[in-house]
């Protein structure tokens, strides 16, 4: 799964929020969520699958943290429009700027 395919699903978008502050288990994943846990299964399992998410075993317990690599592959992206953008804005300003001085 595609990493923009997986956060467009709010539950994960919050699942990657909540780990945000630290690895977490499962279990601690589930219980901030009003739904079962193995719907939360599924999501975090989205969430592995598109490369955001890792998963490490301390005995019965799966413990679940952010993967860099794939949140800085999402900024990155998100960077490279923002420069996009803002390039073509600042071309915009300058033209209404220019636009506003010749009309005195």
């Amino acid at each position: 799964m595609e990493p923009f395919v997986a956060l467009a699903d709010p539950t994960r978008r919050r699942i990657i929020e909540a780990l945000s502050d630290g690895p977490l288990s499962s279990g601690e994943i589930a219980a901030r969520f009003p739904i079962t846990a193995p719907a939360i299964s599924q999501h975090l399992k989205a969430l592995k699958t598109a490369g955001l998410v890792c998963v490490r075993s301390e005995a019965q317990r799966r413990i679940y943290q952010i993967d860099p690599a794939g949140i800085e592959a999402v900024a990155g992206w998100a960077e490279g429009v923002r420069r996009h953008w803002a390039a073509r804005l600042d071309t915009l300003a300058g033209a209404l700027s220019a636009k506003d001085d010749g009309d005195d």
